[in-house]
C-alpha cells in the first residue's frame, strides 16, 4: 500500500495558490481513478485508489503546510506504511514551471511542508518536486508561493497534474525514472 500527500493549505482562500500545486496533484488522481468521496481522517482528507493490483491511499493535510507530518505520520501509523511507501506532492520553487523531479530523501530547501514530515516521519521518503519557478528575488518568495496561479499558467498547471494522474501507477511499481520520463514528454513545451 502507498500513501500519496499532496502538500498544500486548507481552505478555498488557498485553493489556487502555487503553494497547493501538491493538492491539485492528488486530486487530479482522485479524479482519474474515480475515487470515493474525500473524508476527513488523520488531521487531514483521504480517498483510496487502486494503481493496478496496489492499493494508494490518498492524503490532503488539512493542518497547514507548516504542520503537514502530523497527518502523514497518523496515516502511516494507522495504515502501518512504511515511509519508503510514502510519496510527496510538492512545490518547487527551483524547477522551471511545468518541469518535474523525483527523488528519495534529500535536503527540505526551506519547504516547511517537507520539513514538517521529516521531523515527524523520518527524510527516506519520495518527494516529487513539481516546477512552479521563482519570482526572481527571494525576498518575493512568501507572496509568490501563496498567490494564485495566473489564468496564462492554468493549462500547463491542469496538464502537468494530469499527466502525474495518467501515470500513477508507475508509483507503485517503483519505477520512478520511467515515471519522470513520461511526465517530461508529457510537458515537453509546456509551461515554459
Amino acid at each position: 500500500m502507498l500513501l500519496l500527500v499532496g502538500l498544500g493549505n486548507p481552505g478555498s482562500r488557498y485553493s489556487g495558490n502555487r503553494h497547493n500545486i501538491g493538492f491539485m496533484a492528488v486530486d487530479a488522481m482522485a479524479r482519474a481513478f474515480r475515487a470515493p468521496p474525500w473524508k476527513r481522517k488523520f488531521s487531514g482528507e483521504i480517498t483510496e485508489i487502486a494503481l493496478g493490483t496496489d492499493r494508494a491511499i490518498l492524503l490532503k493535510p488539512e493542518t497547514y503546510m507548516n504542520e503537514s507530518g502530523k497527518a502523514v505520520a497518523e496515516a502511516m501509523r494507522f495504515f502501518k506504511i512504511p515511509l519508503a511507501d510514502v510519496v510527496v506532492f510538492h512545490d518547487e520553487l527551483d524547477l522551471a514551471r511545468g518541469k518535474m523531479r523525483i527523488k528519495t530523501g534529500g535536503g527540505n530547501a526551506g519547504h516547511n511542508g517537507l520539513r514538517s514530515i521529516t521531523a515527524l516521519c523520518g527524510n527516506d521518503y519520495r518527494r516529487v518536486r513539481l516546477g512552479i519557478g521563482h519570482p526572481g528575488d527571494k525576498a518575493l518568495v512568501h507572496h509568490f508561493v501563496l498567490s494564485d496561479f495566473d489564468r496564462d499558467e492554468r493549462d500547463w498547471v491542469e496538464a502537468l497534474c494530469r499527466a502525474v494522474a495518467d501515470n500513477a501507477a508507475l508509483l507503485a511499481e517503483k519505477n520512478d525514472s520511467e515515471f519522470q520520463n513520461r511526465i517530461h514528454r508529457a510537458m515537453d513545451g509546456l509551461g515554459e
